[in-house]
């Protein structure tokens, strides 16, 4: 079981998409007890928003929808919803924190809230006091299933801007910039030469994607996304999914500490496709071997290039960086390595304490990682 809130008087109701996802048959049941059976008119697994309706004779009271944008930390919140099977549960609390992050997925931007929200609370409002909808209870953080004070909602300002599509088509369209990015982390900081962390570091970029054709190369750091500053990595795949397909948006980089800008002509994301915020580990204790083309073969590899991580001493610079076995390490600070002596090279120039950037490529993806020499 999981709630919902009825937001047209002709019966539309949204919910969370794991409330409804696979159902054979799906029942409504009002506080006044009545029940109907309801339709999915569409969903959205990404953010986890389900749109269901019913069929009414007369209409139905309906929840205001407020702006969660203007919530506030320390603001007072309610949860409206169904815990345990007990109906119309109201519980109250603060809102905690806002834009929080959980790795539930790349659009991620929940209202963290200590009202008690409980399985079953999945798809309720969580009210402000002025009793507008402020977020759709989505998750909980807890150690034994039950409530223990962190709470998590879909920010209602997100939600209705899918809405529309989600009314109309079924479904969401998003942009796709067509990079792999990751999370700038004070040592990949340091090792680049940046006074903070900030921006998105690009891990990877797809062959003939939108940023490819730009120009948008491995190793440059977004800085600027349509006129918006990126502070943190994962505030960039919520900016270029609410990008129509075909908008023309600018886009500001780091590369070689100066820079740079570039005009992208977003696309449309396809199933297949994910701009990826990678939360990767903070490489000395490693060895290496050259990548034969028996070893290119079975890594992937399109031919022989870099070196081969063939072990990684436990708790060693290498093991906290996140290294590992089989990882195909492509440059280090920023110059490509293609055999075992630009391998050499590359460590014999680097200072005692100073921060060392590593591109590897793990699998079918490349990441950067900072190791502390």
């Amino acid at each position: 079981m999981g709630s919902g809130v009825i937001i047209a008087s002709d019966g539309f109701i949204l919910t969370n998409n794991h409330v409804v996802d696979d159902a054979e048959k799906i029942t409504v049941k009002l506080s006044d007890d009545r029940e109907f059976a309801a339709k999915v008119v569409g969903k959205d697994p990404k953010t986890d928003v389900a749109l269901l309706k019913i069929n009414t004779e007369g209409s139905l009271p309906v929840a205001r929808l407020g702006n969660s944008d203007r919530l506030e930390v320390g603001e007072w919140v309610a949860a409206i919803g169904n815990p345990f099977g007990l109906d119309s549960t109201v519980t109250e609390g603060i809102v905690s924190a806002k834009g929080r992050h959980i790795g539930d997925g790349p659009y991620e931007d929940f209202i963290q809230t200590d009202a008690s929200i409980n399985p079953g609370n999945s798809g309720g409002p969580l009210i402000n006091m002025s009793g507008e909808i402020v977020g759709i209870n989505t998750a909980i953080f807890s150690q034994t299933g039950g409530n223990i004070g962190i709470g998590f909602a879909i920010p209602i300002n997100l939600v209705k801007e899918i809405l529309p599509q989600i009314k109309s088509k079924g479904k969401v369209t998003r942009g796709w910039l067509g990079v792999a990015i990751q999370r700038v982390t004070p040592a990949i900081a340091e090792s680049m030469g940046l006074d903070k962390s900030k921006g998105a570091l690009v891990s990877q970029v797809v062959e003939g994607g939108p940023a490819d054709r730009a120009g948008v190369k491995v190793g440059d750091l977004i800085v600027e996304y349509n006129g918006k500053e990126i502070s943190d990595a994962n505030e960039l795949p919520i900016l270029v999914a609410r990008t129509a397909p075909q908008e023309k948006v600018p886009v500001k980089v780091l590369r070689d500490k100066k820079e740079t800008s570039f005009t992208v002509t977003i696309q449309e994301l396809k199933e297949q496709e994910v701009v990826a915020s990678a939360n990767q580990k903070e490489s000395l204790g490693l060895t290496v071997q050259r990548v034969t083309p028996q070893l290119a073969e079975s890594l992937g590899l399109d031919r022989p290039r870099g070196v081969v991580v063939t072990s990684v001493k436990p708790d060693s610079a290498a093991d906290e960086a996140g290294l590992q076995r089989s990882d195909v390490i492509l440059e280090i600070d920023r110059k490509p390595i293609k055999d075992r002596s630009d391998y050499q090279r590359a460590i014999a120039d680097v200072k005692q304490g100073k921060a060392i950037l590593f591109l590897i490529r793990r699998g079918e993806n490349t990441i950067f990682l900072a190791l502390k020499s």
